[in-house]
């Protein structure tokens, strides 16, 4: 799906739960997602990983889910996408119900840069992830750090707007 239908936008008054997410920052659409509706409205990939685990050691699952790229695009980030350099200094920085946070750049999911196929999974080793809420799936990390559960939101902006 290239653009999220217009019912996808949160209310003003909603907050994201375990089970639904909300994109926002510097972009022209920001719209809330359930699980179900990320894994209906957009093209599902998979993924094999194995990362370490500070807590559980190696861990081996299989992810489906949609490109964040391909999310992050439907919400209209607020650069001119005919100038490359002016992607570069965009950040993303995932929350998650579980507490944990990330950040990462544009140039690491944008196909003209590093174009990593990094998910918000819909699905992990089979199981619906529709009660846990989704993952952020970095499948490139050796360390499962940036795999965080549950998202609660995905913020995308320029580096330039938090530096003032």
């Amino acid at each position: 799906m290239s653009r999220p239908n217009a019912s996808f936008r949160p209310d003003p008054g909603f907050s994201a739960g375990p089970s639904s997410f909300t994109v926002c920052g510097d972009v022209a659409e920001p719209f809330t997602l359930t699980v179900a509706e990320l894994r209906e409205g957009w093209r599902q990939h998979r993924a094999e990983v194995t990362f370490d685990c500070a807590t559980d050691g190696p861990q081996h699952h299989r992810f489906e889910g949609a490109l964040l790229y391909d999310v992050i695009r439907a919400a209209e980030p607020g650069f001119d996408p005919r100038r490359r350099k002016d992607r570069a200094r965009f950040l993303l920085a995932v929350s998650g119900g579980d507490g944990h946070h990330t950040v990462l750049s544009w140039a690491e999911i944008d196909r003209d840069f590093a174009g990593s196929p990094i998910l918000l999974a819909t699905r992990l080793d089979g199981r619906g992830l529709d009660t846990a809420g989704s993952q952020l799936v970095v499948p490139s990390d050796r360390c499962g750090a940036r795999y965080v559960s549950a998202i609660t939101r995905v913020w995308a902006g320029s580096y330039g707007s938090l530096t003032g």
